[in-house]
């Protein structure tokens, strides 16, 4: 077998994928959720059907360049290109997507993005150029491998570490083996390094023999990001990815940046060099790479790559050929669209003149001068124009639905394939632009303190007469193709009354159709997620992995973890509580006083408070064994692992006022 098993375990920290339950006792979140779909599904509506046909006619699908460059530099890939871990749990599988051989998209699928899902398709070992590989369709996203003078450098050695490792092996089965010198992370999402311990082992960078860079900021964008919100994170990714989706016509077909996500294992080695600007240099094996800044456009920490002896540059995740996420819809902090068109534009100033060859870690490559920096430009232009036309409508005075609903990117842009909301909408994107400059609140006075969602709609459907009349003039809608009316609607009837079936099943309906017209992945995912689980309910597990592993663990730093038990206090537990405890690490010299009063945690390092009624001694490693579910505190402190003076009951007292989160919260329902 050419892959192995790193075992994963689950816990309450997650950050790109986020998938594990906060109770130790919850099932594997690489088991699949037990979910039937099929039975439920529905076929596209005339309506639809009329709609996607319509939009086929005014695409140019003879171009056919993408399909050329998606194929160029073939070299092989597996004959069933399906990866599977040791315990014989399918990881990845691309068998199931047979569907996307016919040129013609069926009616349950946005002809653009059956396009898409066609080009995601392709998978195996590319070379790029001379001394470039890449390995595609193993994963959501790209391995690239960089051959130096006697070894190789791995950019982004993708998410698990089954996938890593077969695409590593069908390197080295097609060109030889050669030891890995180098990795390195692009940027601080999960997909970009969580298979490193599939092609490195953590000796091998201990010892200094591989060396792993990343952008400054890297370990903690990747650590933090999504921590305190990682729950709720988890619930609407399996939504945004359709991890409970099966593929097909009628079900998911792509996710625009990548064909799927893996369900592996994931690991993270911590970097030993990090690239702090733009224009710092660095030659490994012969090979020198010129580094750009990138931070704060597509992730928190991010980093382009020239290759200035093979005229090659690696934009990363900032100019992939779609539109990309301003505000990704499983739940992140907004980005910055005017940063991102900046950062694109100084890579033309840096590199226009000289590049020949753009790659980078989703979809594919594209070749010679022109051809890249015109792509470029496009780029820089389409998140500028997001930027500033949103800002422009809402000086005129336009609410974020109102600016949605009528900005369009203008022609001279969407002529061009790699425009097209494959990930990122327009729609959703420029919402996120009115949210990071103007925050959640429309402006208008009744949107101010609205009654909660619950209580509004048990109004909205009494004062139009009652569930029968609404949903007797939801179904004439529904027949003259309304659907988003329909949804919205119908989404007040199950709000009022959850158990109306017929609600439930019609909202489903509209859904639906909704999902078949989208061209984002995404969006289809969605609307798909929501009409199965307001047929059928939550899934009783979820599909996926867990980002959260041992290695996460091990590199939070303890103000990390303070502040996500800071999350978890349960106000109403702590209400009138004062507590102090002071810890001391001993293996890392910190020292903190952890307080709770007026309902609030807050600490303090290089501290011990003379107040404390707790003080505690033990190893980092200690509280690691603690987190990750392998010991508890209570026999930690029988076990002599961690000291004791004080009043030891005072840390079962703020353990009890800590939340667990239920991992699959309502969302379509009340």
């Amino acid at each position: 077998m050419w892959v192995r098993r790193v075992a994963t375990i689950s816990i309450c920290l997650v950050f790109f994928l986020p998938l594990a339950s906060c109770d130790p006792a919850s099932d594997d979140p690489s088991s699949p959720a037990t979910v039937s779909v099929t039975p439920m599904q529905k076929p596209a509506t005339s309506h639809t059907e009329e709609l996607n046909a319509a939009l086929a006619k005014t695409l140019p699908f003879g171009d056919r360049k993408d399909f050329e460059d998606a194929q160029r530099g073939f070299v092989a890939t597996l004959p069933n290109p399906t990866i599977v871990a040791e315990d014989g749990h399918t990881v990845w599988s691309l068998s199931g997507y047979d569907f996307l051989q016919q040129d013609e998209a069926p009616a349950s699928v946005n002809p653009s993005l059956w396009r898409m899902a066609q080009l995601n398709l392709t998978n195996g070992l590319f070379q790029v150029t001379d001394r470039i590989y890449q390995v595609r369709g193993f994963d959501v996203s790209n391995m690239t491998i960089i051959e130096g003078d006697t070894g190789v450098i791995l950019i982004d050695p993708l998410t698990n570490t089954e996938t890593a490792r077969a695409g590593l092996d069908l390197y080295y089965r097609e060109r030889g083996e050669k030891p890995v010198v180098a990795v390195v992370y692009t940027h601080s999402h999960v997909d970009h390094y969580g298979g490193v311990k599939g092609v490195v082992n953590e000796e091998d960078v201990a010892s200094g023999k591989i060396a792993v860079l990343a952008p400054a900021g890297f370990l903690e964008a990747a650590v933090s990001e999504n921590v305190n919100a990682g729950t709720a994170m988890s619930r609407r990714a399996s939504y945004q990815y359709g991890l409970t989706l099966p593929p097909g016509p009628l079900g998911q077909v792509d996710n625009g940046i990548g064909k799927a996500h893996p369900k592996g294992s994931i690991t993270l080695i911590p970097p030993t060099d990090l690239i702090s600007g733009t224009g710092q240099t660095r030659t490994i094996d012969g090979i020198e790479m010129v580094f750009q800044d990138a931070s704060g456009t597509e992730a928190p920490a991010e980093m382009t790559i020239y290759f200035p002896q093979l005229k090659a540059l690696n934009v990363a995740e900032i100019a992939c050929p779609l539109l990309h996420n301003v505000l990704t819809l499983r739940g992140a902090q907004v980005r910055d669209p005017k940063l991102w068109s900046e950062a694109i534009d100084e890579l033309i100033a840096l590199y226009g003149d000289d590049v020949e060859l753009l790659l980078a870690q989703h979809n594919w490559p594209r070749w010679g001068r022109d051809e890249s920096v015109a792509f470029l430009a496009n780029q820089r232009d389409l998140y500028r124009f997001i930027n500033d036309q949103t800002l422009r409508l809402i000086n005129h005075g336009y609410t974020p639905l109102e600016i949605a609903d009528q900005l369009q990117l203008p022609e001279s842009l969407t002529e061009h394939w790699y425009t097209h909301g494959y990930y990122g909408t327009l729609s959703h994107n420029v919402r996120a632009v009115y949210q990071r400059y103007m925050g959640w609140y429309d402006g208008v006075p009744a949107n101010l303190n609205p009654l909660p969602p619950v209580e509004a709609a048990a109004k909205y459907v009494e004062y139009m007469g009652g569930a029968d009349a609404v949903m007797e003039l939801a179904r004439t809608d529904f027949s003259a193709g309304n659907y988003r009316w329909v949804a919205q609607v119908m989404h007040q009837v199950v709000f009022a009354d959850p158990d109306n079936t017929e609600a439930r099943n019609l909202e489903a309906d509209a859904l639906e159709q909704l999902a078949y017209q989208s061209e984002s992945g995404p969006w289809r995912n969605i609307y798909l997620v929501g009409a199965q689980e307001l047929r059928q309910g939550p899934p009783e597990g979820i599909s996926g992995e867990s980002t959260a592993n041992a290695d996460t663990i091990r590199a939070m730093s303890i103000p990390l973890f303070f502040d996500y038990w800071g999350v978890r206090l349960n106000a109403e537990k702590a209400a009138g509580k004062n507590l102090v405890i002071n810890w001391r690490f001993t293996d890392t010299s910190e020292e903190y006083a952890l307080t709770v009063s007026n309902a609030a945690m807050t600490y303090r390092a290089n501290w011990q408070s003379p107040d404390a009624g707790l003080s505690l001694t033990l190893e980092r490693t200690t509280l690691n064994a603690i987190i990750l579910g392998e010991t508890d505190f209570g026999t930690a402190v029988k076990s002599g692992a961690i000291g004791v003076v004080g009043n030891g009951a005072l840390l079962q007292e703020l353990l009890s006022m800590l939340d667990t989160f239920d991992p699959i919260f309502p969302i379509v329902t009340p």
